[in-house]
């Protein structure tokens, strides 16, 4: 039986992956058999991008080296490790996944939400998320958080806060494109009460992923 492909989104310092340890955790204990990912990244090629891409000293990338560079990543992602999860019938629980590059490289560096969508799509190879759960805070205020943790921002998050609100206004239209797949976490809150909102969507999905 196919597995269950959850996404998580929203701007930078939104708490994601606090969330996705805490889900994979609940998940576990009821016996589930869960991957969690992350993009970019998740395999060793897609990792070897990753580096290159969120690299500080590479200011001069340009924004379509930027878009085909995550579309890479999520290639070898999807072919080497999410697709297999899947067939095997596991959860898998990704940081980040298409709707980013959707709405950083085709909104936040003007490129065109469209455009991202239609070159990423032979990266895809026919995979996407049964479920998109976006963190839905102020980017300045998850800009504030992200400077209080304990590491050196990357390339992305030391955008100014223009690049994030574009970003941001982004994923707002995606959640009303394609209402089926996205669901809202108010993201403003502490820790737990974020929590028990993502486990109380997560229990009114169908057998997630058994």
């Amino acid at each position: 039986m196919r597995g269950y492909f959850i996404t998580f989104e929203g701007p930078d310092g939104a708490g994601k992956t606090t969330q996705i340890d805490l889900l994979s955790k609940y998940l576990l204990d009821k016996g589930l058999n869960v991957v969690v990912t992350r993009e970019p990244g998740g395999t060793p090629i897609s990792e070897a991008i990753r580096g290159i891409i969120l690299d500080t000293n590479h200011s001069e990338m340009d924004p379509v080296t930027e878009m085909y560079l995550y579309a890479a990543s999520r290639a070898q992602h999807v072919s080497q490790l999410i697709a297999p999860a899947l067939r095997q019938g596991k959860i898998v629980l990704c940081d980040r996944f298409v709707d980013s590059s959707i709405a950083y490289q085709g909104a936040g560096r003007g490129l065109g939400m469209k455009m991202v969508e239609e070159i990423n799509s032979a990266a895809l190879q026919g995979v996407m998320p049964d479920i998109t759960l976006f963190f839905d805070i102020d980017p300045e205020k998850g800009l504030t958080r992200g400077r209080n943790r304990d590491r050196r921002a990357d390339r992305l998050e030391l955008e100014g806060i223009g690049f994030h609100r574009d970003v941001y206004e982004a994923f707002c239209r995606l959640c009303h494109m394609y209402p089926e797949r996205f669901r809202r976490i108010n993201a403003d809150g502490d820790i737990m009460e974020i929590h028990r909102q993502i486990i109380n969507l997560i229990e009114q999905l169908p057998k997630y992923g058994k």
